[in-house]
């Protein structure tokens, strides 16, 4: 394999690895996964007829979104206090 051909390659699975870090982080995919927790506990409830089960899934739901919200801000203060000892 030539040396171009290489570096398209490269470039490729660059474009590649950025969108999936895009999605990853992106407001879309967190909002899909809360809606489908919600969703899933949902149904749940309603097979197992516990109670509220409209209201109470919003629980497990709003953990998920707290946890997408701080997850963020710890691992920046743990790319800088403990990685960066790392390198």
């Amino acid at each position: 394999m030539n040396l171009e051909q290489e570096i398209e390659n490269i470039k490729l699975r660059n474009q590649k690895v950025e969108a999936d870090k895009a999605w990853e982080i992106s407001w879309s995919r967190k909002i899909l996964i809360a809606i489908l927790t919600y969703i899933v506990i949902l149904l749940f409830f309603l097979v197992a007829k516990l109670p509220d089960p409209f209201i109470n899934p919003l629980v497990p739901t709003a953990g998920f979104i707290l946890s997408t919200l701080t997850v963020g801000l710890i691992k920046k203060l743990w790319l800088k206090k403990v990685y960066k000892n790392k390198t």
